[in-house]
């Protein structure tokens, strides 16, 4: 056991308990923020299987996104879709034996990297070409895209370019899970690569990246629109009538 192998699982572990806690926490938040009015976004449904259909719409395929920015829309859509198959191929690494759903996945996960390369270039150049968008991004903005980018460059590397040795990478991930540290190959590479995901699931509880958990608490979207039917009282206030 190297002391690199040491360093990087004890990176890993304080990025994973940083992600769980970090992301456990904002849910809490969440949950205990007042949504005190009925303000779905209409035309909204009026049952809570309407809201349900509406969520689903939103998570797979970005509606409101799409009504809003179709060059938007095909950008942020083919980033996300990429992503899900990248992560999808990387279950590899957790895994023993591997599913058979995930060594189908495989090509089209390797491929996806370009894919998603290509949607956060597409959304990066947005923030420089579109006035009202560059007026209103920030720096954290360009930071996080530049993150995203530079893993999925760096993955693709390590595929096309500079291929290291995936079955020690596999079995320190494997390690990591059983708390038995194995030897990490030391290519600067991966070990840019494995750096930046540590640092993104670091940052991930404290940055807009957290919209992901954050769109099912949105009441815009998981409000029913029954304003009229009855009377909408927040847990809060109703604590408040009964004093």
């Amino acid at each position: 056991m190297t002391a690199l192998s040491i360093a990087y699982a004890v990176l890993f572990y304080a990025a994973t308990a940083i992600l769980i806690v970090g992301v456990a926490l904002k849910i809490r938040s969440y949950t205990r923020t007042p949504a005190p009015l009925k303000i779905p976004t209409t035309p909204a449904p009026t049952t809570t299987g309407g809201v349900v259909l509406r969520l689903t719409r939103e998570v797979v395929f970005f509606e409101s996104l799409f009504k809003a920015s179709k060059w938007t829309w095909i950008f942020g859509w083919l980033f996300h879709a990429a992503l899900l198959l990248v992560l999808l191929r990387h279950l590899r690494y957790f895994q023993q034996p591997v599913w058979d759903v995930i060594v189908f996945v495989q090509p089209f996960g390797t491929y996806a990297g370009f894919a998603m390369a290509a949607g956060l270039a597409g959304l990066w150049a947005r923030r420089f070409l579109v006035d009202r968008v560059r007026y209103i991004s920030t720096p954290s903005d360009h930071l996080h895209l530049a993150l995203l980018i530079a893993i999925g460059l760096s993955g693709l590397g390590m595929r096309f370019v500079l291929p290291t040795d995936i079955v020690s990478v596999k079995a320190f991930m494997l390690g990591l899970m059983r708390f038995d540290i194995q030897p990490l190959p030391a290519d600067p590479l991966l070990l840019l690569h494995l750096t930046l995901v540590a640092l993104l699931m670091i940052i991930f509880p404290i940055s807009k990246l957290l919209h992901a958990p954050g769109l099912f608490f949105s009441p815009t979207r998981n409000q029913a629109d029954t304003s009229r039917e009855a009377r909408h009282v927040s847990a809060w206030a109703a604590a408040l009538e009964k004093k």
